[in-house]
């Protein structure tokens, strides 16, 4: 039997010692018989307390019995008597070690096993990267599993390596079905082609990938991204990512044929208000120039009511009918403009007093002290509001009477909150029917409908307007007879007063005349304009189309021309831009277009050809004198 040298024993402990791995010899019933300073780097312990230890009570208790496994049949198969694990250990700190085992049986010379030889690697980092890189791939797993995007991952040929279960819904196959077959069956032939040539050099080629075709031949109009696949630098394939936009196209249709379909109303809406306001101005103004022009004995004067009062119903059905398509259409547009809140209420009231006065109701209205005079808002909105519930009140009220208060809610900067209460006694409200009253074109009851004229939509268009400048309305209920309205508004505070003395432009003008011109094609209207300016004191001249006051603003020098929107040949636009290219600036006259439209937009277009004001058909003297005062045209002595 050779002998080991003691220089060979040397060596031999100093690989033991220095060795980067653990080597231990442990007994048979898991005792640290010898260590090197490796295994103690690894565990945590030092070599005295190691040694204390035994090898089963380090390990992780859900790892142990997999370990005893194995040690039982290391010594049970003697003659390949070795073992290789990876095992968790639980250091003296409490830490986790993660640990490669290669263990040995240690036989004597009888062949009897001895002890355990074991070489242990630290691999704690190995373990904690691939857990990371697990949960890489898990999260990217869901991710692609759970997408609403189709997501088909190809080589560089083209063919299909995987897809997701958004990807089998949209093509109709299973991943297994799918997977090597070639991209093009589900794209197209062409598209692969340029796919797999052009996609990293050309990102517009994703665009060109707007169907995904299913098995069955029906296709699915997708939105497409593409997104090279590289592993270690190189390109190794493509992903295929695919939105479903059905739908979305869907809406998309539905969205613009809606949008036609409200083009289609709004020109409807222009034209019906054309078609239907100037008869009626031809009505209105008739019988406003019988009234102030003419003596009439009583019976007539009764007749002469009756026929201004229908017309104004009308004219009040076919104004909230247009008005609601505006507000529902969101086209209604507040004007901000300084106005006197005391006077815009007062004035209501005065218009509905004379009709309350006939069916003997009470009157009565309270402002109270702290209300700002001045505001900034849309004084024309807020009457309107007042108007419609105002109304209703002495409508709906058959004795007793009405009452309006307005008070100050809150101010905060120049912001002001107002509310307003409209209280009356009469026939009240259902509770019932609480829930539907600012519904369109709904009224109470039916013996509303029978015994009430109008067209259901007041309380709809008021409950627009108040949210429009920043309210809202609501009713009331405190078991007292009638109904109680209550709304808020929200107006700026202006600092400082102003005062428009209309009446001295009034006075002024009345003691001088304007030569007006009249462009208007209907007769009716013709005569109601004409004996309006002249009951004023003014000279009136009539041309019937567009080109005939053009050649008249030519032939003669006018103060003012009242310009019809639709007369035959030459519209108003047309011939009021064509007297301002042709004239010299001083001597133009001011042009206010007199139509029967009265949508959003229509004062704007006015404008934009070169007019100075408009006013909308039917035409009434008041609104007549306020636009030639507004204007300011000088007249002649």
């Amino acid at each position: 039997m050779s002998t080991i040298k003691a220089e060979d024993l040397s060596f031999f402990q100093e690989v033991y010692n220095t060795a980067p791995f653990g080597i231990a010899l442990i007994s048979l019933d898991g005792s640290w018989m010898k260590v090197n300073p490796a295994i103690c780097r690894i565990i945590g312990y030092p070599e005295s307390e190691l040694l204390q230890q035994r090898f089963q009570d380090l390990i992780h208790p859900d790892d142990l019995e997999h370990n005893l496994t194995l040690y039982r049949t290391m010594l049970k198969d003697q003659a390949d008597g070795m073992a290789e694990t990876e095992t968790r250990y639980i250091r003296k700190n409490g830490d986790i070690v993660w640990a490669s085992v290669y263990g040995t049986v240690m036989l004597d010379s009888a062949g009897n096993p001895q002890a355990y030889i074991i070489q242990m690697n630290d691999i704690t980092k190995n373990k904690m990267a691939e857990s990371k890189l697990q949960e890489t791939v898990e999260r990217y797993t869901s991710l692609k599993r759970y997408n609403h995007d189709a997501v088909i991952s190809l080589d560089l040929e083209g063919n299909i390596v995987n897809g997701n279960t958004m990807a089998e819904k949209m093509t109709g196959c299973c991943v297994n079905e799918m997977a090597g077959k070639k991209i093009a069956r589900f794209i197209g032939e062409d598209n692969q082609r340029k796919l797999l040539m052009e996609s990293l050099t050309n990102p517009s080629i994703e665009k060109h990938i707007d169907k995904i075709y299913h098995k069955d031949g029906h296709s699915v109009e997708v939105l497409t991204s593409i997104a090279p696949i590289y592993v270690n630098g190189k390109n190794v394939g493509f992903y295929i990512i695919a939105k479903d936009v059905t739908e979305q196209k869907q809406l998309l249709v539905a969205k613009e044929f809606a949008e036609s379909t409200n083009k289609a109303k709004s020109e409807f809406l222009a034209v019906m208000s054309h078609e239907i306001r100037t008869p009626m101005n031809g009505v209105i103004g008739m019988t406003d120039l019988l009234e102030t022009t003419t003596v009439l004995d009583d019976e007539q004067k009764e007749y002469v009511k009756i026929i201004r009062q229908s017309g104004e119903t009308l004219l009040g059905i076919i104004n909230d009918i247009l008005d609601f398509s505006k507000v529902e259409s969101g086209k209604t547009e507040l004007q901000e403009e300084l106005f006197d809140v005391r006077k815009c209420v007062e004035e209501t009231f005065d218009v509905l007093l004379a009709r309350a006065h006939e069916k003997k109701l009470e009157m009565n209205l309270e402002i109270q002290d702290d209300v700002p005079v001045v505001m900034i808002g849309d004084a024309k909105r807020l009457k309107q509001i007042l108007m419609n519930l105002i109304g209703n009140a002495v409508k709906f009220t058959f004795a007793g009477g009405i009452s309006a208060r307005v008070r100050k809610l809150s101010e905060r900067n120049r912001t002001i909150r107002l509310e307003f209460t409209i209280k009356d006694t009469g026939i009240g409200i259902p509770t019932s029917k609480m829930d539907y009253i600012f519904e369109p074109f709904s009224q109470v009851n039916n013996f509303m409908t029978r015994n009430h004229e109008g067209t259901g939509l007041g309380l709809a268009i008021t409950k627009r307007l108040v949210e429009l400048m920043g309210g809202r309305i609501w009713v009331e209920q405190d078991g007292e007879p009638g109904a109680t309205f209550v709304f808020t508004v929200e107006m700026t505070k202006e600092s400082w007063s102003f005062h428009e003395d209309a009446s001295e432009t009034m006075d002024e003008s009345a003691s001088s005349y304007l030569n007006i011109l009249i462009a208007e094609d209907n007769e009716v209207n013709q005569i109601v304009l004409r004996k309006m300016l002249e009951n004023l004191g003014h000279r009136t001249t009539i041309v019937n189309n567009g080109k005939d006051v053009v050649h008249a603003a030519q032939d003669c020098q006018y103060d003012l021309i009242f310009m019809d929107i639709q007369m035959p040949g030459l519209n108003g636009f047309d011939a009021t831009r064509m007297i301002r290219r042709t004239l010299p600036k001083d001597q133009c006259p001011a042009i206010v277009a007199v139509t029967a439209n009265a949508l959003k937009g229509d004062r704007e277009s006015c404008l934009a050809a070169g007019m100075d004001e408009y006013i909308s058909k039917p035409v009434k003297t008041q609104a007549v004198m306020e636009v030639i005062a507004k204007l300011g045209v000088t007249g002649r002595k």
